[in-house]
This record gives C-alpha cells, structure tokens and sequence, in this order.
C-alpha cells in the first residue's frame, strides 16, 4: 500500500453533485494531494486548483502515476469507472457510492484479484490516516493520531468509536470501512494482515455488523494469523426479526434467506470471537476500556 501525504489521488465524478464536488475539496483541505478530478464532459475545466479531465487515461498522461482513486460516480457507472481506472494502471481504489448492482461488484472483484488491486468499498467512507491523509468522507474531527487501526464494516459505527477512542486518549493508526454493501471489494482478513505488519498500529478494533459470514471468518484469522491485540464491536444484537429498520434493515432483507438456512445470527458471531478468545464490547463506550485491558497486559 502507498498512503502517505505524498500518494497522488485522484477523484472520479468530481463534479457528479454537489456532495462529490464538497468531498473532493474536504480532501485536499485535509491534506489529500489530490493530482486531478474525472468528469466526461467537463475536461480542461478547474476545481480550485484540481485540473479535471474526461478520462482517467488522460489525466495519467498529465500528472504522471497515480496511486489511488476515489470513485464518487453513480451507482450504475462504478464498474466502467473502476475498470477505467485499473486499465490506467491504478491499483487502490475507494468507491464511496452505495448500492452498486451486486454482479457489477462480482465483475469488479474478479478483476481486481487478477490485477492485484486493492478495492475498498462499496458504500464506504473510505480510509483515513489521521492528519496525513484522507481518501474519501471520514468526518476529521473525530479523529487523532495514535496507534490503534480500526476495520469496520459500517460507516457511522466507524466514526463513533473512532470519537471514543479519541476521547479515552487512545488515537488511531489508521481507521477503513471496508463498505456496507451486499458484496465488497476487500476482506476483514486482508485489513487484519496489513494492520499487523504495520509498525505505527499496536492493537486494531474490528467493528462488525448483521448478516454475512465475515466476521466468523476474522474471528478464525485472528486467532490462528493475527499477533497484535484486538478487540471487537458487533452491531445488530438487539435488531428485531421482522420489520426492516433503515440501513440495517438492508442488509437483514438481503441475507434473510441465508440466515434462515444456515443460521448467520449476531449470537453465532458473538460465540465465534468468544471461542477465539477476543474481548466483544457490548456498547462502543466499552471499546477503549477493553483496548487499555490488554494493551496493558501486552
């Protein structure tokens, strides 16, 4: 991975709406050297200071490598956007977009495994070195540098015990949301692996939601493959198993099936990381509690 101050990012759909357009100025204000902005229709056009362009292949061609994209395109056009950017030879990618079509995220999967391509999202805030770097919508003022990695699942929950830890003294090495969809582009085990080989993380906060199997799977990770502390937060244990309930309630009606059939409940997830032998905070106020415990031990 290249996420310095340094790494050139560029930005697709610069210019898609308003909120695109805040969050690609939100990211230069960071810090974020954002190299250039992709619009069809809106090249040798400037976005204070930010040149933009009708194609990622042309505005490699101008500012030379780029080592990471934001995509903040519609829905329908995330594919064509991510595959113009891998064909560019960018090999990180963030889409922030939420509910792209699941086989557009299979196609887009099955490319990034065979280009070695880092995908995080969809649905995703994206990524986060606190005071270094910014690569999509993390709300800045809820975090601080430090040493702890934190690798959700949920957007909000990310920024919600991202303040606690911050508040409890403990700063962040990095905090990802690996997206809220369906299917996405990169795993739990994937973030744990980098986290562990990365010398400024000390203990990582694994933040978990309903549905889905990926959490067991971390569980299994951590426990044969992780060195480092880890505590974890699981969403959804008091959801209702009837109504659907906003943002959550998408995910339960999208894997109600599977869990009818195979049991995918937040008590199988609770009793997986308790058979690992990793600390679950019941709330996300117990997280730095949790973290100190056995940062302490450690």
């Amino acid at each position: 991975m290249n996420l310095t101050p340094e790494s050139k990012v560029l930005v697709q759909g610069i210019t898609e709406s308003p909120a695109s357009t805040r969050a690609a100025l939100m990211m230069k204000a960071y810090g974020t050297n954002v190299v250039a902005g992709v619009s069809p229709g809106r090249g040798g056009q400037e976005l204070e200071g930010i040149p933009i362009f009708d194609l990622v292949e042309e505005a490699v061609a101008t500012v030379g490598h780029v080592d990471t994209t934001v995509i903040l395109v519609d829905a329908y056009w995330v594919l064509d956007a991510a595959l113009e950017a891998i064909a560019a030879g960018i090999r990180q990618i963030a889409i922030v977009t939420e509910g792209v079509p699941p086989l557009d995220m299979v196609r887009l999967v099955r490319k990034a495994e065979a280009t070695e391509t880092l995908v995080i999202g969809p649905n995703s805030p994206g990524i986060i070195v606190p005071d270094k770097l910014l690569l999509g919508t993390h709300p800045k003022e809820f975090y601080t540098p430090g040493s702890i990695g934190v690798i959700s699942r949920s957007s909000t929950l990310t920024y919600e015990v991202a303040l606690e830890l911050t508040e409890a003294g403990l700063g962040q090495s990095m905090a990802v949301c690996i997206g809220c969809d369906a299917i996405v582009g990169s795993s739990f085990m994937q973030w744990l692996q980098l986290l562990d080989e990365d010398d400024s993380t000390e203990a990582m906060v694994l933040i978990g939601e309903v549905g889905g199997w990926s959490e067991q799977a971390a569980a299994s990770y951590i426990a044969s493959a992780i060195d480092k502390p880890v505590v974890a937060y699981l969403a959804g244990r008091y959801v209702p198993k009837g109504p659907s309930l906003g943002h959550a309630g998408i995910l339960i009606s999208s894997r109600a099936a599977a869990q009818k059939a195979f049991g995918v409940t937040v008590e199988n997830k609770m009793a997986a990381f308790e058979e690992a032998e990793i600390p679950v905070a019941a709330r996300p106020s117990e997280v730095p509690k949790l973290l100190k415990k056995l940062l302490k031990k450690n």
